[in-house]
């Protein structure tokens, strides 16, 4: 069964992301699949990350596929040629404030192209929660993409709580220091029962009721419940005490997940689709030919994102604890990672590690993280970053940086059981011994036992997930249409042009 109308025409989806690597991952993932369901889809990106697309892939990058284009919008903020990701206080700013008018623009654009289907939903991030007015001008349904975990929202829901009972903002900045931030919160709904004040996303660490990134939060968050539905890129085994918190303020909530398994599952090796790439850094692809080399289950996988950035002395820290453990590794180091400065790691150190040890710029996480050389993941507990380890059973170190990655990390480490925290004060000595702890130790061992535990889960939740996409393109994307996608089948595979095959 095509999801073809009754005049022949594709529904087109116009997909919006976050313009920040980990929002982009998840969206492209998503659209792929509504490709292989039958839908015309329009990625739209901004152009700065646009031309950083191109730059690190070439112009075929952006050209697109029949039946999936590339589409662009300014972001709002002052012209700029740099590779980096940008701030992330002033485009979220910047996005909310300017890029409504932008997307209406582009909406008549498509709506007005010769032979071009006309705009049939909008699905997109939450962070970009404008869409949704958009769509409702528009009268099409809107669809917000979560792209966190359930638990990370969860944690910005009871900022309202928080901000009542006058615990935040902040009374004066020693409140960081002094012990505060270690104040149970076992009351909070919906959340482990196990967080403390400072296992709440990062974003409450501030003394201003006006601070720019708190009230962003607040308010995108808040508005989730104005879309047609909502999907979480997650497992409902893994997170639902968060979810049923969620469903209780927002009753449409679509669990679609994990999407990076899921668009494996559906879209073919061999087909054009899957080259697709939504990758803003260039990848080394060394990385998997050196990991071939390697013994099984020997290799520290070492990767903060494309966020996190640090100062080189935590780098050198980072460096010799690894150095120190004896263990291979696999280290991602982008070039901006440090702040202000170019990150140097000292001659010794890679003199030491030469047989043993890579470094690189950018990879294909997925693909290293499924590798049967790697052992354990030190991760800065990014969503995209937690769930591709779940996937591929691996056990986790955890430095987490900022936004809901705390929370991430307390959920790894005390409800799901696949992780160790490194701590704050980045040491050699601490990352040593947690590496050690992780390869050989007992923790390490009962780390791994969940971790693949976990994976097996997530394989399971597959079928529920389609089951879920279904479900949703029916009941909301394909709301105004006559016809239905077919829910029989565990995977529907996905042909050059799009269609789908039922």
């Amino acid at each position: 069964m095509d999801t073809a109308g009754p005049a022949g025409e594709k529904p087109h989806a116009v997909c919006l992301p976050f313009p920040t690597q980990g929002h982009i991952t998840p969206m492209m993932k998503l659209a792929k699949l509504l490709h292989c369901k039958g839908f015309h889809i329009t990625f739209v990106a901004t152009e700065y990350n646009h031309r950083r697309l191109i730059r690190s892939r070439g112009p075929s990058a952006a050209a697109g596929l029949p039946g999936f284009a590339f589409a662009t919008i300014p972001d709002g903020l002052p012209s700029s040629q740099a590779d980096a990701t940008q701030d992330p206080a002033s485009l979220a700013y910047s996005t909310m404030t300017t890029c409504l008018p932008h997307l209406r623009n582009l909406l008549a654009g498509l709506n007005s192209t010769s032979g071009m289907p006309p705009v049939t939903c909008i699905v997109a991030d939450n962070l970009m929660s404008f869409a949704v007015d958009a769509a409702r001008e528009l009268g099409v349904p809107a669809v917000l993409l979560w792209t966190a975990s359930a638990c990370g929202y969860m944690g910005y829901r009871n900022f309202r709580l928080l901000i009542d009972q006058g615990i935040i903002p902040l009374k004066d900045e020693e409140q960081l220091t002094n012990g505060f931030m270690d104040m149970p919160v076992d009351w909070a709904p919906g959340m482990s029962k196990h967080m403390r004040l400072k296992d709440f996303p990062t974003i409450l660490r501030t003394t201003d009721r006006d601070d720019t990134a708190l009230n962003f939060k607040l308010h995108h968050v808040e508005r989730t419940e104005i879309a047609d539905a909502v999907i979480i890129n997650t497992m409902d085994e893994l997170e639902q005490p968060a979810l049923d918190a969620m469903r209780a303020i927002i009753p449409a909530i679509y669990t679609i997940g994990p999407l990076n398994s899921l668009t494996d599952q559906i879209v073919p090796f061999m087909d054009p689709l899957h080259k697709v790439s939504s990758s803003l850094w260039k990848e080394d692809h060394t990385c998997l030919q050196w990991l071939d080399g390697r013994k099984p289950r020997s290799v520290v996988y070492m990767n903060f994102g494309s966020v996190t950035v640090m100062s080189n002395h935590e780098l050198v820290e980072f460096a010799w604890g690894l150095a120190n453990s004896g263990q291979d590794f696999l280290w991602i180091i982008r070039p901006d990672i440090v702040k202000s400065e170019a990150a140097a790691l000292p001659p010794e150190f890679l003199e030491a590690t030469k047989d043993r040890g890579l470094v690189a710029s950018w990879c294909d996480q997925e693909v290293v993280l499924r590798h049967d050389a790697v052992c354990v993941f030190l991760t800065h507990c990014g969503w995209n970053s937690t769930v591709e380890g779940l996937c591929g059973g691996v056990p986790m170190l955890c430095w987490p940086f900022f936004a809901e990655q705390q929370t991430n990390c307390r959920y790894k480490c005390l409800e799901w059981g696949v992780g160790m925290e490194i701590g704050d004060d980045v040491r050699r000595e601490v990352v040593n011994e947690r590496i050690k702890e992780a390869v050989g130790g007992e923790k390490g061992r009962e780390m791994k036992k969940r971790a693949a535990e976990w994976r097996e889960v997530a394989i399971r939740s597959k079928v529920t997930s389609l089951n879920n996409l279904d479900s949703l393109i029916n009941d909301v994307l394909l709301s105004g249409k006559e016809n239905r996608v077919s829910t029989k089948g565990d995977g529907i595979a996905c042909n050059v042009a799009g269609n789908a095959a039922f």
